[in-house]
């Protein structure tokens, strides 16, 4: 346990910011899931919408530094992959 009352603090908003990077990163996940079940049942107008919303998490994610921009992109990459193969096929 921290003795200095600014190490309390920096404790608290350590927790904070787990918590929120822990949310963020499931709801991604989620959203990832989804896509790949719409992908799935050949359904692309819906697919399409949620990877827009998709890419866009995962930018942000990428940008408040959830997750590395590498790794964002790599994502990024695949979905556009997935999306496109299913859409031809």
């Amino acid at each position: 346990m921290p003795i200095k009352k600014s190490a309390y603090k920096e404790l608290r908003k350590s927790k904070i910011r787990h918590f929120k990077n822990i949310s963020t990163a499931s709801e991604l996940k989620t959203l990832a899931g989804k896509f790949q079940r719409l992908i799935s049942g050949k359904k692309i107008d819906e697919a399409k919408g949620l990877m827009k919303i998709l890419i866009s998490k995962l930018n942000k994610a990428a940008s408040k530094g959830v997750i590395h921009k590498n790794t964002a992109s790599r994502k990024v990459a695949r979905l556009m992959k997935r999306f496109t193969s299913s859409s031809k096929a």
